[in-house]
């Protein structure tokens, strides 16, 4: 695992835990990494990681619409 290191400014008013948590959440919206990549990133286990998503925005059925009509298609 890479690291690396950020400049947040102090008014952002946020530890690096919540920055590290808002990160993974984001990558795993964008489906850079899969949920369980994104909790062991955070040292999270993977249904802790999956309560917090909604905290950042982030839902936990990151599944798009096109692969639905594939997998629709393909039933």
């Amino acid at each position: 695992m890479s690291t690396i290191q950020l400049n947040i400014p102090d008014k952002a008013n946020l530890t690096p835990e919540e920055v590290s948590r808002f990160l993974a959440a984001k990558l795993y919206e964008a489906g850079k990494l899969t949920l369980a990549q994104a909790a062991h990133m955070v040292n999270m286990s993977t249904p802790d990681f999956a309560d917090i998503l909604s905290k950042y925005g982030v839902s936990l059925f990151n599944y798009p619409a096109s692969d639905i009509s594939k997998d629709a298609m393909n039933a």
